[in-house]
């Protein structure tokens, strides 16, 4: 978990830019919610910490279709991603990662959607930001790992990767 920030090599070059040495902006994938397509845009900092390291929403924006992109101005969000390293037994050299995440998101319902209940909404929510972490976070936290291994090993080809998978 040394790595800094400034030496990852990028998920997948074709969803997530580098903004500068800490800070990345992550094009999560488009889905459907209701009838409308939505692609959420993340901007995170990565904070090194001595025992790993904490992603921090700085933004999130809705990409996608012109009602859903004009809701980008009635909610906000926030998450932190503290992810750190522990040995599995005390005599191993074995590495453990742990990932604790934090996610918080308010809304205004939109005049559109007064007609649903609040928790069908707030469900149908909860459950596409569980969804997408299921999906994501084993996936940077594999790619974490091989990183790693590979700047550790001293490997300077390291590339961004463009699988189109994120």
């Amino acid at each position: 978990m040394s790595l800094p920030a400034s030496q990852y090599s990028v998920l997948d070059a074709e969803r997530i830019e580098r903004v500068d040495d800490n800070t990345f902006r992550c094009y999560v994938y488009r889905f459907k919610f209701f009838a409308f397509e939505v692609c959420p845009v993340l901007l995170v900092r990565v904070e090194e910490q001595p025992d790993g390291c904490c992603i921090k929403l700085l933004s999130c924006k809705l990409e996608g279709s012109p009602i859903v992109a004009a809701q980008n101005d009635k909610f906000d969000a926030s998450m932190v991603n503290r992810i750190s390293y522990d040995s599995i037994q005390r005599t191993s050299s074995l590495q453990q990662l742990t990932s604790d995440t934090t996610i918080e998101v308010s809304i205004d319902i939109p005049f559109a959607f007064q007609a649903i209940p609040v928790q069908a909404i707030e469900s149908s929510g909860t459950q596409i930001l569980e969804q997408i972490l299921r999906i994501m976070l084993p996936r940077f936290m594999t790619q974490l790992v091989k990183d790693y291994q590979a700047w550790a090993s001293g490997d300077t080809s390291r590339q961004p990767l463009g699988t189109g998978k994120l």
